[in-house]
């Protein structure tokens, strides 16, 4: 197995600067949809579109760009695109906090029965961990849990599917930039079928372009590249556990960006998320991980 078990300092570094990429990518979504500044499909392929770009122009300015032969596949990028199309428009019916429930229970849930299957199963650490994780992050959101839309809870379930298998596959890629870069410019085929569906319904201003291009090229391209590079030193019920802290930082970030309330439900549900997640990272098993 190539995880590292110890959880390196290297893990921490890179498993945190993707945490809080992603949490960054939830801000930015929110702040163009829920404004109207821009479609929901139009913000998925400019995100898609502006990754590719960034992603590229890494790879020249390292100069190379060849190692882009070989690197990444077709599924990773049907996958990467069913996730980044599915997560903008499940928003469109779905509240924040419904949708981060489905989304990061679907990645979890994927990821943990992946792993199981592989026989990764947790500690006693991870699973009082996890608990504790999940028990924060349903307490974070069920306050604004509604009845959801059966079309907005099967798109952001796809979502979750989709980028649980997607990190799962990443684990084994060896050019953490060129295999995401690969997979990002693949993704560019799809973007005409779904404007061929949704041209007329196209809404752009500067404002939606802008947060659409920043999500593409910081918070998705390089934070995803951030993220295969992490997978590489920790094991996949470790990746499952993580990322649950990322609605906790989403909604922390919504406090310092959007001025949204910091209630004491916040606090205490964040405490639980980030606390559950040190646990199960700290207590681990004495026995010993056979490599693959």
């Amino acid at each position: 197995m190539k995880s590292d078990p110890d959880f390196s300092l290297t893990a921490i570094i890179l498993t945190t600067l993707a945490m809080l990429a992603f949490a960054g990518n939830s801000i930015l979504c929110r702040m163009a949809l829920q404004d109207g500044a821009i479609d929901a499909a139009s913000f998925s392929n400019i995100r898609l579109l502006s990754g590719a770009i960034v992603l590229l122009l890494i790879l020249v300015a390292r100069s190379d760009a060849s190692a882009l032969r070989g690197s990444g596949s077709w599924s990773s990028a049907l996958l990467l695109f069913l996730y980044a199309i599915s997560f903008s428009f499940a928003y469109i019916d779905l509240g924040a906090g419904t949708g981060a429930l489905i989304l990061f229970g679907l990645v979890q849930a994927t990821m943990i029965i992946a792993a199981l299957i592989a026989g990764d199963k947790p500690t006693k650490g991870e699973a009082v961990g996890w608990l504790c994780a999940t028990a924060g992050l349903v307490y974070l959101v069920l306050p604004g849990v509604e009845a959801p839309s059966p079309v907005g809870t099967v798109l952001m379930a796809i979502a979750g599917i989709a980028w649980g298998i997607y990190s799962i596959r990443g684990r084994n890629e060896s050019d953490a930039l060129a295999s995401t870069s690969s997979n990002f410019l693949r993704t560019i085929v799809f973007i005409p079928l779904v404007l061929a569906f949704t041209f007329s319904s196209v809404e752009l201003t500067t404002t939606g372009v802008l947060l659409a291009v920043a999500s593409g090229g910081v918070t998705s391209g390089v934070g995803y590249v951030i993220w295969y590079a992490a997978l590489r030193h920790i094991r996949t019920i470790q990746a499952a556990l993580v990322q649950l802290s990322v609605p906790a930082i989403a909604a922390l970030g919504g406090v310092a960006l959007l001025n949204e309330p910091l209630s004491r439900r916040l606090v205490i549900s964040a405490g639980m998320i980030l606390g559950g997640i040190a646990i199960a990272l700290m207590l681990k098993s004495r026995r010993k991980i056979q490599p693959e």
